[in-house]
């Protein structure tokens, strides 16, 4: 939470962004305090948005992974600016994060296992990634987006998909960090991803376990992508 209100109050005195679209940074300020995305993943949401809607890529927005909602509030927001109506699909738990495996190691190699069980250990609403489902519908609903074009599927992936997945996908927002779940949600998400959608991968430069799953899946499925460097950790790319 420190670091959310650190980015919060960082960007609101930061010059950095000044090239920007104004409403683009309009946006980033409503939605900072509901996302550890930061700054930069969360203006790459929006212009990933943006760009499905100007190049009239078909498909919903779906994220996988969602804490309190932030990003997916970008997208609706991203949505009601441009005059654009379309599906967005968030995929959660909504009680926290799932366990990991021994693949889930931060860039540095520490292990996630001891800080999931350390965390896990906490009252409910104090676990890691915690956020109930009711609290990311009002997120969502307050953006004045209309509901009727957003689905909250609660469980963990492995149990959801493919039976919740939608026909086809414009943006796919990938952010459970762990081996199994990443690899699980590309395997049944990426083909629906529609030609010139959008990949992000939130936890690639920090998880290991989200790089592998992303890397191997690519390399299996002989899919060439130039995976673009948000910042430290995030990463995206354009289906081809």
């Amino acid at each position: 939470m420190k670091k959310i209100l650190r980015d919060y109050r960082d960007f609101r005195r930061n010059r950095e962004f000044r090239d920007v679209p104004k409403w683009h940074r309009e946006i980033m300020e409503k939605v900072l305090p509901f996302t550890m995305a930061g700054p930069e993943r969360t203006l790459a949401t929006i212009c990933a948005v943006e760009y499905v809607v100007r190049n009239s890529v078909p498909g919903a927005v779906v994220e996988c992974g969602v804490w309190q909602g932030g990003q997916m509030m970008a997208a609706a927001l991203t949505l009601l600016q441009l005059g654009e109506s379309r599906e967005i699909i968030l995929f959660d738990t909504f009680s926290g994060m799932t366990a990991p495996t021994p693949a889930d190691r931060d860039l540095d190699g520490a292990d996630a296992r001891p800080v999931f069980e350390q965390l896990s250990k906490k009252e409910v609403g104090d676990r890691w990634c915690e956020a109930g489902i009711e609290e990311v519908h009002r997120n969502l609903a307050s953006t004045g987006y209309p509901m009727e074009f957003v689905r909250l599927v609660q469980g963990p992936v492995e149990e959801t998909l493919p039976d919740h997945a939608p026909a086809q996908i414009s943006c796919l927002r990938l952010d459970t960090d762990w081996y199994e779940s990443t690899l699980h949600e590309l395997e049944h998400l990426y083909p629906r991803v529609a030609s010139l959608g959008v990949v992000i991968v939130d936890d690639y430069g920090h998880w290991q376990g989200a790089r592998q799953a992303t890397d191997e899946y690519l390399a299996t499925n002989g899919i060439p992508a130039l995976m673009h460097r948000i910042d430290y950790t995030g990463r995206q790319f354009v289906k081809r």
